[in-house]
């Protein structure tokens, strides 16, 4: 369950580190092959997913599916707490 929140956190924290941590990466890589601007949320994501692999291992916590299913669930939790928000709100409306 560890792996899994620690998954989570780091899916959630992708658009956060991707100037930081992503940003230096890219330009590093830019030096050998061309990186599309789209891919840069990409090598975040799996630099966040990496650190929370390690997080897990360190812990002896979690599985690879716990893992991978928290990191999804990071990342997009935003868009899908206010897709249910959006449809709760819309049955309240229409009872």
């Amino acid at each position: 369950m560890l792996g899994f929140l620690i998954a989570a956190a780091a899916g959630f924290l992708t658009p956060q580190i991707e100037g930081p941590v992503a940003g230096p990466i890219v330009k590093t890589l830019e030096g050998y092959f061309q990186v599309a601007p789209t891919e840069k949320r990409l090598i975040a994501f799996m630099v966040a997913l990496l650190a929370a692999a390690i997080l897990a291992a360190a812990f002896d916590s979690g599985s690879v599916f716990g893992i991978i299913i928290g990191a999804i669930l990071g990342y997009f939790g935003q868009r899908i707490f206010n897709l249910l928000k959006k449809i709760i709100e819309g049955r309240q409306d229409a009872g």
